[in-house]
């Protein structure tokens, strides 16, 4: 889901155990810190912003994460912390829907899973978006094509094109 370099920068970071380890142990709180088995620290909780090819994946990885918790002597814990940065993330990248409701993602992983399917789904409703404006400016950089052909070819409103006509102008 990564829709800018700083996402696949943290990615990529977060993707060295012994990276999150210090991280966690030199800046988190020294209670969630000893909470951490770091001998078994993979990249199980970002695979959730990794799965977002699919709603099966997104659901794999939920359900993936919340085995994690469940097996965990301090699950209501560690629930609790994961949690609160599962909803911290997927509002950083936009998915307000239902976040505020939200509260263990034990108990509401079919919910989690339906927000990160939104938000997978809203992405790809702008990249078309962006795709189809990007059309139209080549259009009306390169052709002689009138508002209404443009719009027609491009998928858009004639009163968008129209506007993107006139910033070019200026």
């Amino acid at each position: 889901m990564a829709t800018n370099h700083h996402d696949t920068g943290y990615k990529e970071l977060f993707s060295y155990p012994e990276f999150v380890q210090q991280l966690v142990e030199g800046f988190a709180p020294t209670e969630i810190a000893q909470l951490m088995d770091f001998s078994t620290l993979k990249n199980r909780v970002f695979g959730v912003e990794n799965a977002g090819h699919s709603w099966e994946a997104l659901q794999q990885a939920v359900d993936r994460v919340v085995k994690i918790i469940e097996a965990d002597p301090n699950k209501e814990r560690v629930d609790k912390i994961i949690t609160r940065w599962i909803k911290r993330h997927l509002s950083r990248l936009g998915a307000e829907v239902g976040l505020e409701r939200l509260n263990s993602l034990v108990e509401d992983r079919d919910m989690l899973a339906e927000n990160l399917e939104n938000l997978v789904k809203k992405e790809r409703l702008e990249g078309a978006k962006a795709a189809q404006q990007e059309v139209a400016r080549n259009l009306i950089a390169r052709t002689e094509m009138n508002d209404q052909m443009i719009a027609e070819v491009a998928g858009l409103e004639v009163a968008e094109v129209s506007d993107m006509r006139s910033q070019v102008k200026h």
